[in-house]
C-alpha cells in the first residue's frame, strides 16, 4: 500500500463509504506481514522510503517465491522479483497471479496493474557491450516499474568510443545516468566526463580472467577520475534503479511551491 492508496482508504472512511471495521481489516497487515516463519513482508515500506519491497529470488525456494509473490500482490499493484530462473519461473507460472511477465534475459518476474500510467522521463540506461545487457535490463524494468521514463542506449562501450557519442544530445538531457560495464570500467568515468547529471555505474562480472568476476570494473569505477558517479555492487542493475529513481524524483521536491 502506497500513500496514494493510504489517502483514498482514509477518505473513504470520511466519506462512510467504509467502516472504521472495514478499514482496520485492510490495514492490518501494516507494517508487516508474516509468512509461514520464513519471511516478513514490510508492506509499509513504501509509505517510509517511497519504493516497495522486492524479492530477492536466489536462494529461495520456488515455493517461497511463489507464496510471497501472491502476499506482495495483495497488497501492491506492483510487484517485482529479481533473479528469477527460467527453471524457477516454469515451476510456479501457472500458479502465479493474472497479469505477471517474466523477462528472461534479466530473470525478473514482475506485475504492473498500471502499465499505462505517467512516467517521469529522465533516466537513461548505457551498457558498455551486449554482454551487460542482462544486468542493464534489470535496472531499466526496475526503473520502469518505479515510475521512470527510460531510454535504452546499448553496446556504446569505449572500445568504439564514437558509438557513445552519436548519442551524446540525448544523454546531456538525462536526469540521471546508469552507466553498466564489465571488462575495465570505463564507461561510467568517460560518461560523467560529458554530462552534467549523476551517474550511477555498475560494474559486471562480464570479462576474462584477471577481471576477477567484476572485481577489476568495481575498483575502477571506484577510482575514477570523473566526479559525480556512485558506484553499486556487481550485477546490482536493481540497485542502480533505486537510487536513479530518488534522484529522478528530486525535481518533483525542486518543481514544488515554495511555503513561507
Amino acid at each position: 500500500m502506497d500513500s496514494k492508496q493510504l489517502k483514498h482508504l482514509l477518505a473513504q472512511v470520511q466519506a462512510g463509504h467504509l467502516s472504521v471495521d472495514e478499514a482496520a481489516e485492510q490495514l492490518k497487515n501494516l507494517p508487516f506481514e508474516p509468512v509461514n516463519g520464513y519471511a516478513n513482508l514490510d508492506h509499509h515500506r513504501v509509505l517510509r522510503t517511497g519504493l516497495p519491497e522486492v524479492i530477492y529470488a536466489e536462494g529461495k525456494s520456488p515455493e517461497q517465491v511463489l507464496e510471497i509473490f501472491r502476499r506482495l500482490a495483495a497488497q501492491s499493484p506492483r510487484v517485482l522479483a529479481t533473479r528469477v530462473s527460467r527453471e524457477m519461473y516454469d515451476l510456479i507460472r501457472t500458479d502465479l497471479p493474472e497479469g505477471v511477465a517474466y523477462s528472461a534475459v534479466p530473470r525478473l518476474l514482475y506485475l504492473d496493474r498500471d502499465p499505462g500510467r505517467p512516467r517521469q522521463d529522465g533516466v537513461v540506461v548505457l551498457s558498455a557491450g551486449t554482454a551487460d545487457i542482462p544486468v542493464a535490463e534489470e535496472a531499466a524494468i526496475s526503473a520502469e516499474l518505479m515510475g521512470n521514463g527510460v531510454q535504452r542506449v546499448f553496446d556504446v562501450g569505449v572500445a568504439g568510443l564514437h558509438r557513445l557519442l552519436h548519442h551524446l544530445p540525448a544523454l546531456q538531457k538525462a536526469r540521471v545516468i546508469i552507466a553498466v560495464a564489465g571488462m575495465e570500467g570505463a564507461l561510467p568515468s568517460v560518461v560523467a566526463g560529458l554530462v552534467s547529471c549523476p551517474v550511477i555505474a555498475v560494474p559486471t562480472s562480464v570479462g576474462y580472467g584477471a577481471s576477477f568476476q567484476g572485481l577489476a570494473a568495481l575498483l575502477a569505477m571506484l577510482n575514477s577520475c570523473a566526479g559525480g558517479i556512485a558506484v553499486v555492487n556487481i550485477d546490482n542493475g536493481f540497485g542502480a534503479a533505486c537510487l536513479a529513481t530518488k534522484i529522478n524524483r528530486l525535481k518533483d521536491a525542486t518543481d514544488a511551491p515554495e511555503h513561507n
